[in-house]
């Protein structure tokens, strides 16, 4: 009896020591903190020399860390941008989460879900990973991101447009809740500046100048209604920015900042026509900003390694000291950036010059709830775009309202000057049919004007572009490239209440009309005229 209790104490302390080793060593591995704003494009931060937006916290975490100049999404819409941040793998490899509002398959886990099971405190305020389903765990709705604090609002919204969530609060609330022996995982997940807008709040309360914004897009009007939103999304950007400040301030009063990974992000290129849901240069092309103190030693660099969504994941896993082969994700596609961040250069790694980008089904609005399909390749000064299905609208068909496209003031100065002969080329450029192929120099174009394909100056520089796109695809098992691309198409649509929406918009049986555009998106004249037949 003696015997078996000296046995049995001998096993309880070999397991205390062996946790108290694991506590240990998990304790001293660095926490996260992911600031995941929705809807941003490069260049549109203080810290990238933009002038009119405030964004006084971001700039100086760039300050104290590095700023990447050539970071991509593979897929410039909410869910599959986020889908392809967790996975580590690109859009196309994800299935069903290829899609905007899909169903997440189960297969894939995420980088996450692996921290939690390896001594990570992960928890999330604001939007996770949305929108879609992401399926259940016993029962229960699966946590993508970890436990949701979202206890603290305030009282009444600063404008009809920003969120009631009091962000940096909630965060506090989890740090509150972090054992003190665990490394944490935190993501803020802003609902800034997504649409819609309180129309003038970014001059009313903000402050803001139409004159000091520096350049319009060359693919919109240039005028004060335009550059009146423009404002308006700078004025919900700096209320993302001010929730960073305060979780900052957070940190350091807890003595945590020091080693602490900061990642400044978004999940797309901003909420306006030909940006967000495209797969333009501002599209995809997004900030990036990084600040660890105890382990970036050489800041104050720009870094112009071209780095993807992907490689978020593996950086994570390699710096949490976790293998992956004992993750139980499904091989990443992604490549660690730990060697940019602890090297002393600003061009790392030359084999980073290229990232590839891409989409399939975003927003319903089209027969039969298909998609536009696109690949591309950035590489150099170079974009170049394939179209799969030119005979589709690329923003969503004009009967349904533009349904790819957020509605919001510069969305309909656009679409209201289409019978205008000298506006229509802006309705053209947002809104019209696309050909098979583009190509644009970055350099000279960054909009995206000009397309180059068909210009025989150019020939070379396209079939190589194409060619190196097309290979890497078809190694990573595009089913788009292996002839099977229309099953993008059959996954089904999450939010049971849009499924078939083209077909019951046109027969006038839509329970409730889409609350992401304005009833003045819709194309009526289209409308009728498909009605009548």
């Amino acid at each position: 009896m003696i015997a078996e209790k000296t046995k049995t104490l001998g096993v309880v302390s070999f397991i205390t020591l062996a946790a108290l080793q694991v506590n240990s060593q998990t304790s001293k591995l660095p926490n996260i903190l992911i600031c995941m704003a929705d809807d941003v494009s490069y260049p549109y931060m203080g810290a990238y020399g933009c002038q009119w937006v405030k964004t006084p916290n971001s700039d100086s975490i760039a300050n104290q860390g590095i700023i990447f100049r050539n970071a991509y999404t593979p897929n410039a819409k909410s869910a599959p941008s986020r889908s392809c941040l967790l996975t580590g793998l690109n859009s196309w490899q994800l299935e069903a989460a290829c899609n905007h509002v899909p169903h997440f398959p189960a297969k894939f886990k995420t980088f996450t879900e692996v921290l939690a099971e390896n001594g990570y405190f992960v928890g999330l305020t604001g939007k996770g990973w949305a929108p879609g389903d992401p399926g259940t765990i016993n029962g229960k709705p699966r946590q993508l991101i970890g436990v949701p604090f979202d206890k603290y609002q305030y009282p009444v919204p600063i404008t009809t447009g920003i969120s009631t969530n009091n962000y940096a609060e909630n965060f506090d609330d989890f740090l509150n809740n972090r054992p003190s022996d665990k490394p944490f995982f935190f993501w803020f997940g802003s609902l800034e500046p997504h649409r819609g807008y309180e129309y003038g709040s970014g001059i009313r309360l903000g402050n803001y100048k139409t004159a000091d914004i520096s350049k319009v897009p060359l693919y919109w009007p240039d005028n004060e209604v335009v550059r009146t939103d423009m404002l308006d999304f700078a004025f919900e950007l700096e209320h993302f920015d001010t929730h960073i400040g305060k979780m900052i301030r957070s940190l350091k009063q807890r003595g945590l900042l020091d080693n602490t990974i900061v990642i400044i992000t978004a999940d797309n290129g901003m909420p306006f026509p030909r940006v967000k849901g495209q797969a333009y240069y501002d599209s995809n092309h997004l900030p990036l900003i990084i600040m660890w103190k105890k382990g970036i030693k050489y800041i104050k660099r720009e870094i112009t390694d071209h780095v993807n969504f992907i490689d978020i994941a593996p950086t994570i896993l390699e710096i949490a000291k976790i293998s992956e082969g004992k993750t139980g994700m499904q091989p990443i596609q992604g490549k660690s950036i730990l060697p940019v961040l602890l090297s002393d250069k600003e061009t790392v790694d030359k084999t980073r010059d290229h990232v590839l980008i891409g989409k399939e089904r975003h927003d319903v609005g089209r027969p039969n709830d298909v998609g536009y399909p696109i690949r591309g390749i950035i590489k150099g000064n170079f974009i170049y775009l394939y179209n799969f299905k030119t005979d589709r609208w690329p923003a969503g068909n004009p009967e349904t309202g533009y349904l790819n496209c957020d509605g919001g003031a510069t969305k309909s100065e656009i679409l209201n000057g289409k019978n205008n002969p000298q506006l229509f080329r802006f309705w053209e450029l947002n809104f019209g049919k696309r050909p098979a192929e583009e190509l644009y120099n970055t350099d000279n174009d960054p909009y995206c004007i000009t397309n180059l394909a068909d210009n025989p100056l150019y020939k070379k520089i396209k079939s190589k572009l194409k060619s190196q796109l097309f290979s890497e695809l078809k190694k990573q098992k595009d089913p788009r490239i292996l002839g099977n691309g229309d099953i993008f198409d059959n996954y089904p649509y999450a939010d049971v209440e849009d499924i078939n929406f083209y077909q019951r918009f046109i027969e006038n049986k839509i329970k409730r009309f889409p609350t992401w555009i304005s009833p003045t998106d819709v194309d009526y004249e289209a409308l009728e005229k498909i009605r009548e037949k």
